[in-house]
């Protein structure tokens, strides 16, 4: 459902995020290479979390990427609706344009059961709620 794309701009803000507790910044070389993802992808995704200011950054030698705290209490849905659009949770499962209630595809209830409960938790969890088992070593952000 989430593209890779989405699926990295959730993982740089979860690492941006285990990392304000330090007031450190990190550059894009050191998200991507911690998050296992392209430089190029990553550096695109971050600007554009930058642009929505759900990410800061700064200019300079000692520049970089940071989340505060504000941020850090930010439901995992902005970051999906910024990467993917806010018709994510109402796109047909198999990708057809014509699916609704009144002409649904094979799949369409069920699909969107699924994409309720999955629309629900990105709307429910903070950011600060996936860090936290990352920061204590009880989940990662590679494969």
């Amino acid at each position: 459902m989430l593209s890779y794309t989405c699926k990295t701009a959730i993982k740089a803000v979860i690492y941006l995020a285990s990392r304000a507790e330090v007031s450190d910044k990190a550059g894009m070389i050191e998200i991507a290479k911690h998050i296992h993802a392209s430089e190029h992808t990553v550096g695109k995704i971050l600007q554009t979390l930058v642009r929505q200011g759900l990410i800061n950054s700064t200019k300079g030698p000692s520049g970089g990427f940071f989340i505060n705290e504000s941020q850090r209490n930010q439901p995992i849905i902005n970051i999906v609706e910024s990467v993917e659009g806010d018709q994510i949770f109402k796109a047909c499962g198999l990708g057809l344009s014509k699916c609704s209630a009144s002409h649904p595809c094979p799949i369409h209830d069920d699909y969107k059961v699924a994409r309720d409960l999955i629309e629900k938790l990105f709307r429910e969890k903070k950011v600060k709620d996936l860090c936290d088992p990352v920061s204590n070593g009880l989940a990662f952000l590679i494969g």
